[in-house]
């Protein structure tokens, strides 16, 4: 038995998050942390992703996305979701 314990969270990043490689950075750093979830560009300008996995590893991705030279995170919203069992990847949404 793991003592890892799995999380899930739906954040939406507002900032320059569009057209600056956003997405294909947060799955990279997903598939680097091990990480899965999806990753969605939405009209309004916001990023919406969910992400599951080790929370210090979800945690160390984010570090990652906010670090990024092209990438301004300037807010976040955050809420905790129910572990999806299923889930074996991180891709990105069209």
């Amino acid at each position: 038995m793991s003592d890892r314990k799995e999380i899930r969270r739906r954040i939406v990043f507002y900032g320059r998050v569009q057209g600056v490689g956003f997405r294909y950075r947060a799955k990279y750093a997903a598939e680097q942390y091990r990480l899965t979830g999806w990753v969605y560009n939405e009209d309004d300008g916001t990023v919406l992703m969910e992400v599951q996995g080790d929370e210090a590893a979800i945690d160390r991705m984010l570090v990652l996305l906010q670090n990024d030279r092209y990438i301004d995170i300037v807010d976040m919203d955050i809420k905790q979701l129910v572990v999806q069992e299923d889930e074996r990847s991180f891709h990105i949404r069209y």
